[in-house]
């Protein structure tokens, strides 16, 4: 393993330390009664405040009026890239909170693994069939845990759900992907500035003002209520956490793998949400214990991964 592959471990891994915050705070806010619209969206608001309090501190207001005129000169693409990388995929993650263990969530949510090989597949990358072989296996594990929850007298609701988080694993790495390709001066897509592209938190900024149309029409099919104290202070943690800081060490992996295989193995190290999100729901929120068929996928999805960066 060379000192490129064993850094963007690393950092994906440490990504997925923060990003198991979200599931955890998600189920603890679903339990508490709050609504998911809220816990989706005061994410995002947040941390386009942290962002832009940021650059004006450290950067200085030109360079924050530069960001914001880049989203103006381009803002077809960051409102796509947004609503579909962020928008959509958090929307269904909190949505799905509200009937599902966090844990189960998480696990779930690793099938991203399988859809960015789709995603990369699309944009023309080529994929080595030992890289499926292990993502395969990782597939089976994750059938495995949600077979050992399923429930027969809430099956509809539980396949349900499942199918969104299904929808949502494809919409995050389309995101990203996206501005990848435009990272790397793909032709069809715009021509973004290098130094904005070479800062992470500005390409986490960008993407999250992107978001922010999806979120307005979104309201419009809801009624949402008014978020709760508790979710106020819950949210602005996840924006710091998951939001600001396992976005930004999940794109800066991302920016440093410079084969598939290895964007493809950023993408897994997210696996490791499972581990951290069941410790801790089982700790504090009483999560039930995962079963031994549960057990075996989890470790299927480890061992999957673990193979990933022997590639």
């Amino acid at each position: 393993m060379n000192n490129l592959t064993l850094k963007i471990i690393l950092y994906g891994l440490l990504a997925a330390l923060f990003f198991s915050s979200t599931f955890i705070v998600n189920k603890y806010i679903a339990n508490e009664g709050g609504h998911w619209f809220w816990s989706a969206t005061l994410r995002y608001i947040y941390m386009l405040i942290i962002l832009a309090f940021g650059f004006y501190i450290f950067k200085g207001q030109k360079y924050l009026k530069t960001l914001i005129a880049e989203f103006f000169n381009h803002c077809l693409f960051w409102s796509i890239a947004g609503s579909i990388g962020f928008g959509m995929f958090y929307a269904i993650i909190c949505y799905v909170a509200d009937s599902s263990p966090a844990w189960v969530v998480a696990t779930t949510w690793q099938f991203t693994i399988i859809s960015s090989l789709f995603i990369l597949h699309f944009f023309g990358k080529k994929i080595s069939k030992l890289t499926w072989t292990f993502v395969l296996i990782m597939f089976i594990g994750i059938s495995l845990i949600n077979f050992a929850y399923i429930k027969t007298d809430d099956i509809t609701n539980q396949i349900f759900n499942i199918c969104l988080i299904l929808i949502a694993s494809f919409a995050y790495p389309i995101g990203n992907q996206l501005v990848w390709e435009v990272q790397k001066g793909r032709k069809v897509l715009p021509k973004i500035r290098k130094d904005i592209l070479k800062n992470t938190f500005s390409k986490v900024f960008l993407l999250s003002l992107g978001s922010l149309p999806f979120w307005v029409v979104l309201s419009l099919f809801f009624e949402v209520g008014v978020p709760s104290y508790n979710q106020f202070i819950c949210m602005l943690l996840i924006a710091v956490f998951s939001g600001i800081t396992a976005t930004s060490l999940f794109l800066y992996a991302r920016s440093k793998a410079n084969t598939p295989s290895k964007i493809a193995l950023v993408d897994a190290t997210q696996s490791g949400e499972v581990l951290f999100t069941l410790f801790v729901e089982i700790i504090f929120l009483s999560a039930m214990i995962p079963t031994t068929i549960g057990f075996f996928g989890i470790f299927l999805v480890v061992m999957g991964l673990v193979s990933l960066t022997l590639l």
